[in-house]
């Protein structure tokens, strides 16, 4: 007796890798696009952090004239600094928003505290 083989014919998928490739690949943009943001973000806050101690330290001593200088070599561009004085206490403030507002809702700020030192 012989068998007859009955082949049963696939779904038409001929569209669906084009699909998910449509689907996948802006995706995979988006994520490398925030990924890259927020490495670029550490950095630019490792900046803030260190434009602030740099800025009290310069205040302590007596040199704020060049604490703008300070702030444009060190943080990143369009960087906000703000110096509170009290008495003998130094408090600088620094914001930044990272890489052009690349990263939403990410806001940078560092803080940095100081004590006048002794003219001497």
């Amino acid at each position: 007796m012989a068998m007859t083989r009955r082949t049963r014919r696939k779904p038409n998928d001929r569209g669906s890798v084009t699909v998910e490739a449509a689907i996948a690949l802006p995706a995979l943009v988006i994520f490398l696009g925030l990924a890259l943001g927020s490495l670029s973000a550490a950095a630019d806050q490792v900046r803030c952090v260190d434009a602030a101690r740099e800025v009290a330290r310069l205040v302590a001593r007596g040199e704020a004239d060049q604490a703008k200088d300070a702030v444009a070599q060190i943080a990143p561009a369009g960087a906000e600094i703000t110096i509170h004085t009290e008495g003998e206490h130094i408090h600088v403030g620094v914001q930044a928003t990272p890489v052009g507002g690349m990263v939403p809702g990410l806001h940078l700020h560092a803080d940095a505290f100081a004590v006048r030192e002794p003219d001497g």
